[in-house]
């Protein structure tokens, strides 16, 4: 089963969309507007795959 939700990006604040994959105990977050893109573990809140254009990791 899959849950969707409308929230504001987290990286630029336009409309975006997350998704709860209760089966594969999955979150994924994605965003058109600015290809942000994560998937967390919803159990352990671990990132699995990330894609944040404009953030940058420290050095």
């Amino acid at each position: 089963m899959q849950i969707k939700m409308t929230i504001h990006c987290p990286n630029c604040g336009s409309h975006a969309e997350r998704h709860y994959l209760l089966i594969s105990q999955l979150t994924r977050t994605q965003c058109p507007a600015c290809d942000y893109f994560m998937v967390t573990c919803s159990d352990t809140g671990r990132v699995v795959e990330a894609y944040a254009p404009g953030i940058y990791a420290p050095q």
